[in-house]
């Protein structure tokens, strides 16, 4: 689990990247689709609203830190919703590395190795609590 010094260091990079949340969003999915084009017919709905859902889900999972049982309960409640969107478990470690790669690129030199350590750290939690939900819808 996360230590209070991860915790405050995720909020406050993640306050630097809201402030270019479009672009930031925008580099994510550009990057996911580099990595796996086969992933693009996935998102039926306009970019711009899934980057906008992309950073609140960010937000979200960062405000409820404090509040582990709610964390786990929407995270997985989020992963049985991307069953039906066709999201695949091998589909969680490209969003993980199209994650870091837009935090990498966003953020620049405030994305140093704590900070990767950081957001890697939050992201496995996110996608193995995600990938809890799913299985329980898959079964």
């Amino acid at each position: 689990m996360l230590d209070p010094e991860q915790k405050h260091r995720l909020r406050k990079t993640f306050a630097l990247v809201e402030r270019q949340s479009h672009v930031a969003a925008l580099v994510f999915y550009q990057r996911l689709f580099e990595l796996n084009p086969m992933l693009r017919p996935l998102f039926k709905t306009d970019i711009e609203l899934q980057a906008a859902k992309l950073m609140e889900m960010l937000s979200t999972a960062l405000s409820l830190l404090e509040k582990p049982e709610e964390l786990t309960e929407t995270l997985e409640e989020l992963g049985a919703r991307h069953v039906a969107y066709g999201v695949k478990t091998e589909h969680y470690d490209t969003v993980g590395e199209a994650l870091l790669a837009m935090l990498s690129s966003v953020l620049g030199k405030d994305f140093n190795a704590d900070a990767r350590k950081a957001w890697t750290e939050l992201y496995l939690l996110i996608a193995s609590t995600m990938l809890r939900g799913a299985a329980r819808v898959s079964h």
